[in-house]
Order: C-alpha cells, then structure tokens, then sequence
C-alpha cells in the first residue's frame, strides 16, 4: 500500500440549486490539495501533482505521525488561515514555495475532509457520510496543525450569504452524501459552486 496509489477525486464546477436532496455541503477552501499517509511514527505528504511535501510542512507531519494506529490515508487541503479564519492563497505560496519551514514564516493548517484507508482497511467504497464518521473518531481530538472540515446539509443559502459572500470566500463544494471515492477521478458526485465573480488566485502548485 502506497501514497502515490490513492491520487485525489477531483471535483466539477457546474450550478448546483442549494435545495438539492441528498447532497451535503462544504466551505471551498483556498489551499495546496494535500494527500498525507500517516501512523505510529510516520508521516508522508504528497501534493496533487505528486511531489513529495514532508519536509515542506513539518509542523503538520510531526503531528500526525504521532496518531497511533494506521496506516491511514486521508484527503485535504493545507492552507494558511486568516484572523478571521479564512484561508488565504498567497500567504500559502509565500510559505510553501519555500519547500521547508522558515522562521517567522506563516504556520499552516491541514484542512482533512475526507479518508481512504482506515487501519490499513481500503475504505473508498463506503457513503462520503460514512467515511466522515470514521474521520472524525478517528482525529477526536485533532493534533495540533489538523483540523476535520465539517458540513451542513440545511440552511445552504443563508450560509452562502453570510460566509461566502461576507467574508468574499471562493465558494461552496457540494458533496453527494452517499458517494463513494474515485482516487484520481473527476466525479460529478462532487461540484464545486463558486461565488459569482470570485476570481481565483494565480497559482503555482508543485
């Protein structure tokens, strides 16, 4: 079992009614989409491209090589958050480019949204609800520099007025909340819904 055998599903970006029945929703992070393979002792990074990212981001292997059990295999983004919480692209460049810590550079946060190999055990056929559960037992509480993203299947457009369109963030990510995980597919189980005239940051990712 590998890293480099779980690429992460890729999302489509296409309207999508808040309303819609069984979906269930997540806030679009602005990030370097990160698979990591961690447990007892260890921990890799990798970057959807497929460079290794270990010693880019040590403050988050450190933390989660110390989880006990596995291996596992999540899904995520690393990002580097706002006073306000929100994640901001160009500090994250700014930091990562770099390709190691820095001092005084800006820490950063892994944002897991989703598991593909639980204590070795190959889950990606389980419901997206189902693989979540096992994600949140599974960093309850969460190491320092982790954190679970959450969702909410109720209330879409309101959440989209006050956080998307008053904070200015990119979007919603839209997840079928019984679908199952396609590594290195683009699923249209998975939609991206971005706010009108968000315009994406000039990217460079490894």
């Amino acid at each position: 079992m590998e890293l480099h055998d779980f690429p992460p599903m890729l999302f489509i970006e296409r309207p999508l009614p808040f309303d819609a029945p069984g979906w269930v929703w997540e806030i679009k992070l602005d990030g370097w989409r990160m698979t990591a393979m961690f447990g007892d002792g260890h921990c890799r990074l990798r970057t959807r491209n497929g460079a290794n990212a270990t010693a880019w981001f040590p403050e988050v292997a450190s933390s989660l090589a110390r989880v006990p059990g596995g291996p596992y295999i999540v899904d995520g983004e690393v990002c580097v958050f706002d006073d306000l919480g929100r994640s901001n692209f160009d500090r994250l460049q700014k930091r990562g480019l770099r390709k190691r810590w820095v001092e005084g550079g800006d820490h950063v946060g892994y944002a897991i949204f989703d598991i593909m190999v639980d204590h070795r055990i190959n889950v990606l056929n389980l419901e997206l609800l189902q693989r979540k559960a096992i994600l949140g037992e599974l960093l309850d509480p969460c190491p320092d520099h982790v954190l679970t993203v959450g969702y909410f299947d109720s209330d879409v457009e309101r959440v989209f007025d006050d956080a998307v369109l008053g904070l200015e963030l990119e979007g919603l990510v839209a997840k079928k909340a019984d679908s199952r995980y396609f590594p290195g597919g683009r699923s249209r189980d998975w939609v991206k819904v971005k706010r009108k005239g968000a315009v994406s940051a000039q990217r460079s990712e490894p």
